[in-house]
């Protein structure tokens, strides 16, 4: 007798019933939008809501300027599922909770998923207000997804995270930004638990290890979604530069004043990205 698989039980029930608040919508394309990134959702036309508390066994945002629901309609001519806020680590979600929403839009049918944040630039070349293209990244959470028993019962355990961010869809980014004249790096992204900001020992160290930016979030989602065949588009905005570098010392109402001024090339770049998939 085979042993009961919780975690596809549950994502069963919630894709089932999210299904039906969508509305015959079938998004084939997936946003996670970051700390002060939230107002893109706005842009998206012909929308219907779903608040995450409606939503079985989905945990809810807690964080500042984080909305806490999905928006599913169309982006750039395309049909899009927006998470408006995502589930952090420092919230108190453990690494599948986090994950949770991933695979649920893979469930849903979502195959391309575009993550996005705010983060601090360790690389002093990158100036506060530019975008920056993830081209790899250093999990330093101390947390897998995956190291659980049910996840290795929704895609093979043991999995490649080579070209974790599609090489296709950095390539369709860079073109995006340069018509449209935004400003974007291409760099290592380095994520960690959280809440606290770095120190400068930490930044220091993270530079010797080939990061270039740092935050609190996506590293764990970008391993549910190639865990389970997702394509992986990451932009990071430099709300801040990490601290100690330059002597910043970063507050969380610095990042959120920053991503207020680049709403409208954020929409840019995301809607245009979206419009060539």
């Amino acid at each position: 007798m085979l042993e009961r698989n919780i975690l596809d039980d549950n994502l069963t029930l919630s894709a089932y019933l999210l299904k039906q608040r969508l509305e015959g919508r079938e998004p084939r394309i997936g946003l996670i939008l970051g700390s002060g990134l939230n107002p893109l959702a706005s842009e998206i036309e012909d929308a219907v809501c779903v608040p995450y508390a409606e939503v079985p066994h989905m945990n809810t945002s807690t964080a500042e300027s984080h909305v806490g629901r999905f928006v599913c309609g169309t982006l750039g001519g395309k049909c899009v599922l927006a998470m408006q806020g995502r589930l952090h680590g420092y919230e108190g979600n453990n690494a599948q909770e986090v994950a949770y929403p991933v695979w649920l839009m893979e469930r849903l049918g979502v195959k391309t998923l575009i993550t996005t944040n705010a983060a601090g630039a360790i690389n002093e070349a990158y100036q506060v207000g530019d975008f920056c293209i993830m081209s790899d990244q250093i999990n330093f959470t101390g947390r897998n997804p995956i190291a659980a028993p049910d996840p290795a019962n929704l895609s093979d355990r043991f999995f490649s995270m080579m070209d974790a961010f599609d090489p296709e869809l950095r390539a369709i980014a860079h073109d995006v930004a340069a018509e449209a004249g935004v400003r974007v790096q291409e760099g290592v992204y380095l994520g960690l638990l959280g809440p606290s900001f770095e120190t400068p020992a930490e930044i220091r160290m993270f530079r010797v290890w080939g990061a270039d930016t740092v935050a609190m979030s996506v590293v764990e989602e970008v391993i549910a979604a190639r865990h389970v065949g997702m394509r992986v588009l990451g932009i990071s905005l430099v709300s801040n530069m990490a601290c100690g570098v330059e002597g910043a010392s970063p507050t969380g109402v610095e990042v959120l004043d920053v991503a207020r001024t680049r709403e409208i090339d954020f929409a840019h770049l995301v809607t245009g990205v979206v419009a060539q998939l």
